[in-house]
């Protein structure tokens, strides 16, 4: 995917994660954009594990993964 969209949008992520079995009750994605409506540099999407968050991001068609354990809330990204 971030090859072919070196900036995909929320959508995307959120329908390829789904496309490979991720389950949307387990999966967190970012915006692709900004309140103001400017385009954001990076999205994230992140997958709970067990007690863990498998955490990949988009940047210009490069993609980092990493893991970080779950926050208190239960969720792996602060806010809304």
């Amino acid at each position: 995917m971030a090859a072919g969209a070196p900036k995909p949008s929320t959508a995307q992520v959120s329908d390829a994660l789904a496309g490979a079995g991720i389950a949307p009750g387990v999966l967190e994605v970012s915006q692709s954009r900004t309140p103001t409506g400017l385009e954001a540099d990076a999205i994230e999407a992140a997958v709970l594990q067990g007690d863990d968050c498998v955490i990949g991001q988009v940047r210009d068609g490069a993609v980092a993964v990493t893991v970080l354990p779950v926050l208190a809330s239960g969720k792996c990204f602060v806010g809304s």
